[in-house]
């Protein structure tokens, strides 16, 4: 038992890996497009912020994903890893089509379609977290949207007499700073729904670890709110790891297919991102940082006019939205009956 949920704590890491690889194109899309850094300048800069969040981040909404969403009392190493494995495979389809879906939300798709598969319906703490979650899912575009756009018509009357050259000049500048929020917010957000996972596992399987001692001891985790400081760093470690590696295919998408921008049009979807992820954070709602970022660009190109967005790229990612959890949860539920089957 202790080497199967060994295991699936390394399932869990990969799935963050998965994520910071699948979602980097949200923290450096806009600043390689216009060419302020280059792709490596930008993956390493994103993947260095991404580690930073440790330190001020915080665990709420590691906490919200641990405990506030599925009964505790259901969950077994089966109900985690078939969760996993819904996330994981959705994020692998998603990312071979290009298309930015949310690893948040498969990662929460998966883990109720595992926990339904066991339980039910029931098994589904439906409270103000899990409406607080669905909310944002179509709230965190519009105050992406509204927060780039915003941002975007500010920063054009305050600088309308400044040649675009000197504008351009100053918001390379700039985006470097805008870029390093959003992939500090990304982060924060993202690394702590690992975090939730795995302390998840880790309660539920307290007693497994009770009597152990060396190193083992560190896996006895009596209570899903309180996080261990090796699963934050590691959790941490494995989003920057992913998104230094990169996800090339979505970079293109979020980078040019969307719209065109400009240094001062990456600063304000940048910007207004960082602030809409680090506002849900704050309130341990686990938000996605694809559909928050989407919804800034977005923004930021209708401030120029409605045709500098390309909305049928657009309607593509709504899809993908909207199919998120539902097929995560159908893959996790699948997984789960394959694994009560066989690891009994």
């Amino acid at each position: 038992m202790i080497a199967y949920i060994l295991a699936i704590v390394l399932v869990a890491f990969v799935f963050d890996f998965i994520n910071g690889f699948h979602d980097s194109a949200n923290s450096i899309a806009t600043v390689v497009a216009t060419r302020v850094l280059s792709p490596l300048q930008a993956v390493a800069w994103a993947a260095f912020f991404n580690f930073v969040a440790l330190f001020v981040a915080g665990t709420a909404v590691a906490r919200t994903i641990g405990s506030g969403m599925i009964d505790i009392s259901i969950v077994d190493p089966n109900v985690i890893l078939a969760g996993l494995m819904g996330a994981i495979i959705w994020n692998l389809i998603t990312w071979y089509f290009g298309l930015p879906s949310s690893s948040s939300h498969a990662l929460i798709g998966g883990y109720a379609g595992a926990a339904v598969a066991k339980a039910g319906v029931a098994a589904v703490t439906w409270g103000s977290k899990w409406v607080l979650t669905l909310t944002f899912i179509a709230l965190s575009p519009i105050l992406g949207m509204l927060l780039g756009s915003s941002l975007m018509i500010l920063v054009s009357w305050l600088f309308h007499r400044a040649s675009p050259g000197k504008v351009n000049s100053l918001f390379r500048y700039a985006q470097l700073a805008s870029s390093a929020a959003f992939s500090l917010s990304h982060g924060a957000n993202d690394a702590q729904k690992t975090m939730g996972i795995v302390v998840g596992l880790l309660a539920s399987s307290s007693a497994v670890f009770a009597g152990e001692t060396g190193w083992l001891r560190f896996l006895h985790v009596p209570d899903a709110k309180v996080i261990p400081y090796w699963v934050m760093a590691a959790a941490h470690a494995a989003i920057a790891a992913g998104t230094f590696f990169g996800g090339w295919r979505i970079v293109h998408t979020m980078g040019s297919r969307v719209t065109r921008l400009r240094p001062v049009g990456g600063f304000c979807a940048e910007t207004g991102g960082a602030m809409s992820i680090l506002i849900a954070t704050g309130f341990g709602i686990p938000v996605s940082t694809t559909h928050t970022i989407t919804g800034s660009i977005v923004g930021v190109g209708a401030t120029q006019r409605a045709r500098a967005v390309r909305w049928n790229v657009a309607g593509r990612i709504v899809w993908a939205w909207i199919l998120t959890i539902p097929a995560s949860a159908f893959m996790a539920a699948i997984g789960y009956a394959i694994l009560a089957a066989v690891a009994r």
